[in-house]
C-alpha cells in the first residue's frame, strides 16, 4: 500500500515523503540512516532480511528498522488538501475523510474507477496513459512536460536527442571514470540518430565530448596521488580513532558504573519524596487543626476546582482532619462542588465523614450530635446559608469506624448551584470560600444559629461559646415560660446521602 496523494503535496515538507513511493508517509518507519519510508514500501523493497536506502543506499537488516512515533505525531497536524475532492482538513482526520467520501475513486484523468484508493495510487504512478510527465533528463535542458502515452515519441525528439548529449558530455566521464585505464580516448558509438540534421550535430558534439574525455584522463594521475596522499592520512586517523575508542571504551565502563548507583539510589530516593510530600500534607494539616469540635474550611481557587468537578476529573475535596478534643472524635468534611448523587448539576453537596482515631476506644458509637454547616456571606450583609442535620444511629457512617474513615452522609442540596455560580455573589470572594463545620455538643437551638455564626470568628473558642450562653439567657428572658424552647430536635431536616 502506497502512501496518501494529496492535491498541495509538493507543499508538504521532504521529511514526510516517502522516498520509494514519493507520496506522503503512511505509517512511517525510520531507517538506521535517519531517512523515513512508509512500512509497505519498506516491506514491499525487502531483499530477504535487508533492505537498502534509496535515498543513501545504505544497507540495513530489517529488525534495525523501527516505527517513528515521533514523527507520525507531528503529521497529524499537516494541512492537507483532497487529491480527489474539494476537502481541507488536516492529516488525522485524511484517512478517514478517503474511506469514508472515496470508496469507489476514479483517475480524475482518465476516469476509470477503481475499488480503493491505493489501486489509484499506483494506477497514476505506474500506467495512466492521461497523465503528463516531466522528462526525466529535465536537469539536463529537456523540461518539455508530455503524456505517458506519448512519451516514446518524445524520446526521439531533437530536444531529448540534445538532453542526452548534455547528460553525456556533463556526467558520463565521471560515471565511467574508474575504467580511464582503457586509454585516453572513449568509444561512444550508440547514441540514437534519428535525422541527417540530428547526426550531423551530435557528430559536433560527440568530438567535444573525446577532448573532454582526453583532459579528464590526464588528470587522473593527479587525483590517483591525492587518492594516496588520502589514504596515508585516512590511516592515520584511524589510528587515532582506535585509541580513542580504547578511551570511550574506559568512559562508558565508569558511566555504567555510575548508573548502576544511581539506580539503585533512585528507589530510595523515590520513597524519600513520598515521606517528605506525606510530612508536608501533616504538617498543613496542623496549622489549621481544630480540638473544639468546630472548623473553618479555606477553599481557594474555587473556579478551577468547580471546573474540575464538571468535567469530572475531581468529583470532590475533603476537608484536613478536625476534632471534638484532644482525646475526641476524630472528623472532616467532603464537598461536592457539582454536586452528587440526585444533586449533581443542581446543588453543591456537603458531607460530614467521622474518621478513626487512636481514642475510639474509650468513646461513645453510635455518633449522634447535630452537625452544622455554614457557607459565609463575606459581605457585609451576613446572610450565611446555614444547614444542619442528625445523625440516623442505626447508618453506617455514624458507628466505630473500622477502616480509615466511614461512608460521608450529609446534605446532599446544601446550596443551589445558581446562587453559587452567579457572577458576584457574596460568597465567593478573591475565587475563595468558606466554610464552617460545627459539631453541636450541647444543642443549640436552631434559630441561635444565624447569631453563632455572625460572632466574629477571630475571636477565641471561649468566647464564642460565652456569648452564645449570654445571647441563649436573653432570648430566654423574653420567651413565656410556658412556650417551650426550641431545639434542634424536630427543627431541622436529617438529611443523610
Amino acid at each position: 500500500m502506497l502512501g496518501f496523494n494529496s492535491k498541495n503535496l509538493e507543499d508538504i515538507h521532504q521529511q514526510y515523503i516517502c522516498k520509494i513511493c514519493s507520496l506522503i508517509l503512511r505509517n512511517p518507519v525510520q531507517l538506521t540512516c535517519g531517512h523515513r519510508l512508509c512500512k509497505s514500501c519498506v516491506e514491499f523493497r525487502l531483499q530477504g532480511d535487508k533492505i537498502k536506502c534509496p535515498e543513501c543506499q545504505e544497507e540495513m537488516q530489517r529488525d534495525e528498522i523501527l516505527p517513528d512515533k515521533g514523527v507520525a505525531n507531528d503529521m497529524k497536524s499537516l494541512e492537507i488538501e483532497c487529491s480527489l475532492c474539494a476537502w481541507k482538513g488536516i492529516f488525522k482526520d485524511y484517512e478517514n475523510h478517503l474511506q469514508t467520501d472515496h470508496l469507489h475513486p476514479s483517475c480524475e484523468y482518465c476516469g476509470k474507477a477503481f475499488d480503493s484508493i491505493n489501486d489509484l495510487d499506483l494506477h497514476k504512478l505506474n500506467t495512466c496513459d492521461k497523465i503528463t510527465l516531466s522528462c526525466a533528463l529535465k536537469d539536463y535542458g529537456c523540461s518539455t512536460s508530455v503524456l505517458r502515452i506519448e512519451m516514446s515519441e518524445h524520446y526521439r525528439s531533437e530536444q531529448h536527442q540534445n538532453a542526452i548529449i548534455a547528460f553525456v558530455r556533463r556526467d558520463l566521464p565521471r560515471l565511467t571514470g574508474a575504467h580511464h585505464d582503457r586509454g585516453s580516448h572513449m568509444e561512444i558509438d550508440n547514441i540514437p540518430h534519428t535525422t541527417t540534421s540530428i547526426s550531423t550535430y551530435n557528430n559536433t558534439q560527440l568530438e567535444e565530448i573525446y577532448e573532454t574525455t582526453d583532459i579528464l584522463s590526464n588528470g587522473l594521475k593527479t587525483m590517483d596521488d591525492d587518492a594516496q596522499r588520502l589514504t596515508n592520512e585516512s590511516v592515520e586517523i584511524q589510528k587515532s580513532i582506535e585509541d580513542l575508542n580504547k578511551n570511550i571504551g574506559t568512559l562508558k565502563l565508569s558511566v555504567q558504573e555510575q548508573n548502576t548507583y544511581l539506580d539503585g539510589v533512585k528507589p530510595n530516593l523515590d520513597i524519600i519524596q513520598q515521606d517528605v510530600l506525606s510530612l508536608k500534607q501533616t504538617v498543613e494539616d496542623f496549622k489549621s487543626i481544630s480540638y473544639d469540635g468546630t472548623f473553618t474550611w479555606k477553599i481557594p481557587n474555587f473556579s478551577e476546582r468547580m471546573a474540575d468537578a464538571q468535567t469530572e476529573r475531581q468529583t470532590s475535596i475533603y476537608s484536613p482532619p478536625f476534632y471534638s478534643s484532644p482525646t475526641g472524635y476524630k472528623m472532616r468534611a467532603r464537598l461536592y462542588l457539582f454536586g452528587d448523587g440526585n444533586a449533581r448539576r443542581t446543588h453543591m453537596s456537603l458531607f460530614f465523614v467521622l474518621m478513626r482515631s487512636e481514642y475510639d476506644g474509650i468513646l461513645k458509637f453510635p455518633f449522634n450530635y447535630k452537625v452544622t454547616f455554614c457557607l459565609f456571606d463575606q459581605s457585609p450583609a451576613q446572610r450565611h446559608i446555614i444547614d444542619s442535620f442528625r445523625p440516623d444511629t442505626k447508618s453506617n457512617s455514624f458507628q466505630r469506624p473500622r477502616s480509615e474513615m466511614n461512608i460521608a452522609s450529609g446534605i446532599p442540596k446544601f446550596c443551589s448551584l445558581s446562587v453559587i455560580q452567579q457572577e458576584g455573589n457574596p460568597y465567593v470572594r478573591d475565587d475563595t470560600i468558606f466554610i464552617k463545620i460545627m459539631v453541636d455538643f450541647g444543642d443549640i437551638p436552631k434559630l441561635l444559629l444565624p447569631f453563632a455564626f455572625n460572632i466574629n470568628p477571630g475571636l477565641p473558642t471561649n468566647v464564642h461559646q460565652r456569648l452564645i450562653k449570654q445571647e441563649l439567657e436573653r432570648r430566654a428572658q423574653q420567651t413565656p415560660t410556658s412556650t417551650t424552647s426550641p431545639t434542634a430536635t424536630g427543627l431541622l431536616p436529617e438529611n443523610n446521602e
